[in-house]
């Protein structure tokens, strides 16, 4: 997922340098999505690991 957002973040960056303005503002919203969905899954699997790590030792 963090690859398709970087992807996403280096065709926006690109459209934004020929002037295609409009796809440069959609594909950089699509990369802002799919990376902090990154973060959030993240976050939620990192809690997940340490509770569930918490429990096999106990």
């Amino acid at each position: 997922m963090l690859k398709w957002a970087l992807f996403f973040a280096i065709v926006a960056v690109i459209a934004s340098l020929l002037c295609f303005t409009g796809v440069a503002a959609g594909v950089a919203a699509i990369a802002k999505f799919l990376f902090v969905l990154f973060l959030i899954l993240c976050v939620v699997f990192l809690v997940l690991g340490f509770v569930i790590t918490k429990k096999a030792i106990d």
